[in-house]
C-alpha cells in the first residue's frame, strides 16, 4: 500500500486502480478494500472517472508534518489568547499544496454555544473566504490572472463576489489594509476577518482568521480587526525566530 501512496504523491492527476496495482506490484483485488477505506476517511478522493488522488486528510497531515507542523506549534498559544480576547473561533489556514484552495491547519474554538465551527484539514475556496482573500491578495499578478481565468466562482450567497473586476478591487483593498473581511459571503450568518502571517523570506505563509456569527462580528468589528492584526504580527515574529508573546494592545 505504501508504494501505491508514493505513486499517488508523484502524480498531479491521480491514478487508476490498475496503475496503483502496477506501482505496488499487487493484485487489484487486494487494493480495492484498502482504497475504499481510505476514501471513506477522506485520505483519498476518487473522481467520476475512477482516478484516485490524495485527499484532504492526507494533505493536512503532510503539511502539518513539514512546514505546517512548526507553524501550528508556534502559533497555538497566540491563537488561544486571541480566542480569549475576541470570544470567537480562531483558525489558521494556508494555501493547499496541490490546488489553489485554502486548507485549515489548526483551529481553536470558542466555548460559546453559537459559534463558527470547522475541521482541521477542511479545504475552502479562496475567493469567498477571508483566509482565501489574504492569500489571493499576495499572489503575483500573473498567478492571480491565471486563477481568475481558471476558477469558477459560484454565487453561494447574495454577498458572494463573483465578478473578476470586483474581486480584484477587493483584493487591492485587502493588500492595502493588511487584512481581509467577509460578511455572509460563503455562508449566510457567518463573517470573518483574517490577516497574513509572513515568513522569513517575506512571503505570506499563512493567515489567521477570527470568525463567528455575523451579528456578533459586526458589533465588534473594529476590535476584531485590531486584535487579529496584532495576533498575526505576533505570529510573524515567532515564525521569523523572534521571541515574545502577544498581548492585546488597547486602543
Amino acid at each position: 500500500m505504501l508504494l501505491a501512496l508514493e505513486a499517488l504523491a508523484g502524480v498531479r492527476d491521480g491514478a487508476t486502480l490498475s496503475e496503483l496495482a502496477q506501482a505496488a506490484d499487487a493484485p487489484k483485488t487486494s487494493l480495492v478494500d484498502l482504497l475504499a477505506g481510505l476514501t471513506t476517511l477522506d485520505c483519498l478522493v476518487r473522481d467520476e472517472t475512477g482516478r484516485y488522488r490524495l485527499g484532504p486528510r492526507f494533505m493536512s497531515l503532510a503539511m502539518r508534518a513539514v512546514s505546517g507542523r512548526d507553524l501550528v506549534m508556534l502559533t497555538r498559544l497566540v491563537m488561544t489568547e486571541l480566542v480569549a480576547a475576541t470570544g470567537e473561533t480562531v483558525v489558521l489556514g494556508a494555501l493547499a499544496p496541490d490546488a489553489d484552495v485554502a486548507i485549515y491547519l489548526d483551529r481553536v474554538e470558542t466555548d460559546n454555544p453559537i459559534r463558527y465551527a470547522v475541521d482541521v484539514g477542511e479545504r475552502r475556496d479562496l475567493y469567498c473566504t477571508a483566509i482565501g482573500k489574504v492569500l489571493l491578495a499576495h499572489f503575483t499578478p500573473e498567478r492571480l490572472s491565471i486563477y481568475l481565468e481558471a476558477t469558477p466562482r459560484k454565487k453561494l450567497t447574495p454577498a458572494t463576489i463573483t465578478s473578476a473586476r470586483k474581486l480584484q478591487a477587493e483584493l487591492s483593498r485587502v493588500h492595502r489594509d493588511g487584512m481581509a473581511r467577509t460578511r455572509d459571503e460563503g455562508v449566510m450568518g457567518a463573517s470573518g476577518v483574517a490577516a497574513p502571517i509572513v515568513g522569513r523570506d517575506g512571503t505570506v505563509v499563512a493567515a489567521l482568521l477570527v470568525a463567528g456569527p455575523t451579528d456578533r462580528m459586526q458589533a465588534q468589528s473594529k476590535r476584531n480587526d485590531r486584535l487579529v492584526m496584532q495576533a498575526a504580527q505576533a505570529c510573524t515574529r515567532l515564525v521569523s525566530g523572534e521571541t515574545g508573546q502577544w498581548e492585546e494592545t488597547p486602543k
